[in-house]
């Protein structure tokens, strides 16, 4: 019998215009990345702020891709730093989106995981803020409130389909204070260290150097 097909590919999102983001800083960001990370395609998809958009597009395009990383970002005016998400839930979705609807009964309906209220990434967000915060010129920090709207609906969806290779990022609004270059060259980071999550979680070792930081929590991060 054959082997299923490997994932060759990383799923990156962005999402469009809303409200007072004429310009989206999160596909800012995304549209900013190479086509190739690691040997993996990078695939950019930006997502309208619209519930129904994401029930029908998200689950599709794992379908298509079999990603072997997901990596959602979206914009927030309160963060001033990139914030990596740990969690979403599947409940408090009563926000209108842009086609001026909520999901039934305010609950992501269409997850595979649909019964479990809250799941967590299984990649470790604390390794990936070290990392980013490395670097003098950004800023990170791990969050667990994604903030109930399109940003953790997407993240709850893909969630409760691979909890163990899908992240968020929280990035702010563009030049405050980071600039669209800044904000691509985090999410090339953040893609790197979660490669090497995500192959540590199958145990695998990534071809990672002896020389990689080891954290108190025991996970490894990527040293690029």
């Amino acid at each position: 019998m054959a082997e299923p097909t490997k994932p060759k590919t990383i799923l990156v999102t962005g999402f469009g215009p809303f409200g007072e983001h004429k310009i989206n800083a999160s596909w800012e960001a995304v549209s900013g990345l190479p086509n190739e990370i690691n040997g993996l395609k990078i695939v950019k998809e930006q997502v309208p702020v619209a519930y129904e958009q994401v029930e029908k597009n998200i689950p599709a395009l794992w379908q298509l891709y079999n990603p072997k990383l997901v990596v959602h970002v979206g914009v927030s005016a309160l963060a001033d730093k990139i914030q990596i998400e740990s969690r979403a839930h599947r409940t408090g979705y009563e926000k209108i989106d842009i086609e001026k609807k909520c999901p039934a009964g305010g609950t992501a309906s269409c997850a595979a995981n649909s019964e479990t209220d809250c799941i967590e990434t299984g990649l470790c967000t604390k390794t990936i803020c070290d990392r980013l915060n490395e670097f003098p010129t950004l800023q990170a920090a791990t969050s667990d409130d994604p903030g109930r709207y399109l940003c953790e609906f997407i993240y709850y969806t893909s969630l409760s389909i691979n909890s163990q290779s899908t992240l968020f990022v929280h990035v702010p609004p563009l030049d405050k204070p980071f600039s669209k270059k800044q904000l691509t060259y985090a999410l090339e980071e953040i893609i790197k260290c979660g490669l090497v999550l995500t192959a540590k979680n199958e145990g695998k070792d990534m071809g990672v150097s002896p020389n990689s930081k080891i954290y108190k929590n025991g996970r490894v991060a990527a040293a690029f």
